[in-house]
């Protein structure tokens, strides 16, 4: 007993690694009563194993595929079938130990049973013609369409594109609602929508043929490819490797806000910031969600290919799956007629707002695509990494991407679900005892969900034009429901419920804010002292200005005005036209010199505020304007000159080194090396410099200034 399950164990193993493909195999005058799809089982002692076959006509010939779920062994090819009278036999191509089936057909046609025999060993076993998987969701899914249109009312939705596969065939691809308000223009199979995040999968893929061609290794630090590549802490530096990019545990926090809306700088300079971002976590030690890493992970695949991420997916995704609309714009969304359009909702009321471009950050969400294309990308997923017969990526590197690779500690939201791990570029989970591999997306107006279900080999896309709204998900768990043949949950109603808690929620929270500021306070400067150009060596710069209405800062080009909250805080209050900085506080801080010199503002939840440091004007770095400060000064009989090389002052004192000036608030200078020592200019009513004042420890002291005939005599 327990030689004929190990042998058969080995024959297991072995199927475990082999692929399938179509055999031409004898020729058949008419169609066999035999195609279509079968289920049973071969009755191995103590561990009858399910098996599934399906016969079919490829180019005038009788051709099979077998499927061992428990093994996950799928659609390896059968051979030598033959059917004579009432028997059938066929054998397994490939396969060590010859393993053949032989059996007889039931007077109805519709069961087989015979015996299995491999190395000489023989077990007895039973098939059944089923209704198809393909069949079987298609009927699922009759009267789907009554339940996507409530929905969209629930959820006051303007438009909704759902893609379904099952094995290797679209089983649903279609649009409801509109991706045009305004002009009554529908959504389809076509139309366009920002997916978000689920452009993570696309990168982790492009990486993952990289391994495949031997270019990269998930586990060689990302120093080994990007030699000037920088971390904030020197230890994570030369340690973080690719597969650290792209599972969310690099220890660095979201720092979302220094991509947002920016397309002023490259990728590779948004990677070289990152050592100036401070961490919250330590490597390896924690899930943190990051799109800069994935950014990053982009970088390095245009480091090592010596082409862009764009045309890296294009090359290897978009033209072998004909994903002919997709495209990595919102920009060229609009260049064509079927998109749609971004709708937020206000007071219950939908309402178009801007396409939010976030091509910089491309690798971590910048894709638009259509559910025509998507379930294309979805069938290639289900199918090991193969798409109508071409391989794009090792099937074991597909697994791997899969795979967990790091937990993320989130609590799951209901019982129906286990805790989720993160793989590469993809969540984890079971929903109801289903291993899922799924992912979402959100950009301004836009929401996406991509799911798969490996194992049963079923796969949703769902695309949504209006931000915040949950219906994605729920479309895809009512699908799951039905084509896993799951009791039905009523998803929509309970998170319709789930949201009304949240909004009661959020109202009183709202009310309890307020209560946060302290009345009867004013600012301890005048408003033109707060104006400025503040700067953050990994953010970039921020520019408050004040104007007739008050304060306002602009910052990755949004605009928002300050109103003046308590003491030196000020409010950003909600507006119009951009809300991403509704509600945000900022403190400006005043130095020892009394003048303000830094701002903080909460730009990175998990940390401590971010530090803007204010520059001085930048007419004090023109040289035109430094020109003027040029000459020489007496003081107390000793000279003192002032030149000019570049864009810096230099001073010279007898006896003592140059100093360089470095430009400093209040329309002073300080001595580059010893910024306790100041250096400004008095000029008389003509603007004409007269005195130069030079301001240190134990004293302040005066040099008048020279004319150029005395300092010749001088």
């Amino acid at each position: 007993m327990k030689t004929k399950t190990s042998r058969l164990g080995i024959f297991l193993t072995v199927l475990i690694f082999l692929s399938g493909g179509f055999f031409s195999l004898q020729g058949m005058e008419k169609e066999p009563s035999v195609t279509g799809h079968w289920e049973g089982t071969i009755q191995i002692p103590g561990q009858p194993l399910e098996i599934l076959i399906d016969f079919s006509i490829e180019e005038g010939n009788l051709t099979g595929k077998i499927s061992i779920p428990a093994q996950k062994a799928t659609d390896l090819s059968l051979e030598n079938i033959s059917i004579t009278d009432e028997t059938i036999s066929f054998a397994i191509s490939g396969i060590p130990g010859t393993p053949q089936f032989e059996g007889t057909l039931s007077e109805d046609g519709q069961k087989i049973k015979g015996q299995f025999s491999q190395s000489g060993k023989n077990f007895p076993f039973k098939i059944q013609r089923m209704e198809s998987p393909v069949q079987k969701a298609k009927k699922a899914l009759q009267g789907f369409d009554e339940f996507i249109e409530k929905a969209l009312k629930d959820w006051n939705v303007p438009g909704l594109a759902v893609g379904v596969v099952a094995e290797d065939e679209v089983v649903f691809s279609q649009g409801f609602g509109y991706r045009n308000i305004k002009e009554k223009l529908p959504v389809t199979p076509q139309t366009l929508f920002a997916i978000g995040s689920t452009t993570k999968a696309f990168t982790t893929f492009v990486l993952g043929t990289l391994v495949d061609e031997g270019k990269m290794k998930w586990d060689t630090p990302v120093r080994d490819y990007i030699p000037d590549f920088r971390m904030y802490d020197l230890m994570v530096t030369n340690r973080i490797t690719p597969r650290d990019l792209v599972t969310h545990r690099s220890g660095l926090p979201r720092h979302d806000m220094l991509w947002y809306n920016n397309d002023e700088y490259s990728r590779e300079e948004f990677v070289r910031r990152l050592r100036h971002l401070k961490p919250s976590a330590g490597l390896r030690e924690k899930f943190q969600y990051n799109n800069l890493m994935f950014l990053t992970a982009g970088y390095l695949s245009s480091v090592l290919t010596g082409k862009s991420w764009e045309e890296s997916v294009r090359e290897r995704i978009f033209k072998p799956l004909e994903m002919d609309r997709s495209n990595f714009s919102v920009k060229d969304s609009q260049k064509t007629e079927d998109y749609a359009l971004p709708y937020r909702e206000d007071n219950d009321k939908l309402e178009k707002i801007p396409f939010r471009n976030i091509t910089v950050v491309g690798p971590a969400g910048s894709i638009n695509s259509c559910v025509e294309d998507m379930t294309r990308w979805i069938t290639l997923h289900l199918n090991q990494g193969k798409y109508q017969g071409q391989k794009l990526i090792d099937p074991l590197i597909l697994q791997g991407i899969h795979s967990p690779h790091m937990t993320t500690h989130r609590t799951p939201p209901s019982s129906e679900f286990s805790t989720p791990t993160y793989g590469l570029g993809w969540f984890i989970d079971t929903y109801r005892g289903h291993k899922r591999v799924h992912h979402g997306g959100s950009i301004d107006g836009f929401l996406a969900q991509v799911t798969l279900f490996p194992e049963e080999k079923i796969g949703m896309v769902v695309f949504a034009n209006k931000s915040g709204a949950s219906l994605p998900e729920i479309v895809t768990l009512h699908v799951a429901d039905k084509l896993l043949e799951l009791e039905p949950i009523d998803w929509n109603a309970r998170r319709l419920k789930q949201r009304k808690k949240a909004e009661e929620a959020a109202q009183e929270a709202e009310k309890k804010k307020e209560m946060a500021q302290r009345k009867g306070t004013s600012p301890s400067h005048p408003l033109s002292e707060y104006a400025g150009e503040y700067q953050h060596p990994g953010y970039g710069p921020l520019v408050v200005k004040k104007t007739k209405e008050g304060l306002q800062f602009t910052f990755n080009d949004i605009t928002t005005p300050l109103e003046h909250w308590h003491y030196d805080v000020f409010h950003a209050p909600e507006v119009e036209e951009d809300k991403t900085f509704a509600n945000t506080k900022i403190l400006f801080r005043t130095g020892m010199k009394g003048y303000v010199e830094e701002l903080e503002i909460p730009l990175e939840p998990s940390l401590e505020p971010i530090v803007f440091a204010k520059k001085p004007p930048a007419k004090y770095s023109d040289p035109d304007f430094l020109e003027k400060f040029v000459g020489t000064y007496d003081l107390h009989g000793q000279t003192l000159s002032v030149r000019l090389v570049g864009e810096r002052l230099k001073l010279h004192i007898p006896g003592q080194p140059t100093y360089t000036l470095q430009p400093d608030l209040g329309e002073t200078f300080v001595f580059e090396d010893y910024s306790i020592i100041s250096v400004s200019f008095k000029t008389d009513e003509q603007g004409e410099v007269q005195t130069l004042i030079l301001d240190q420890p134990n004293g302040r002291f005066t040099a008048e200034r020279i004319e150029e005939e005395q300092s010749a005599k001088n």
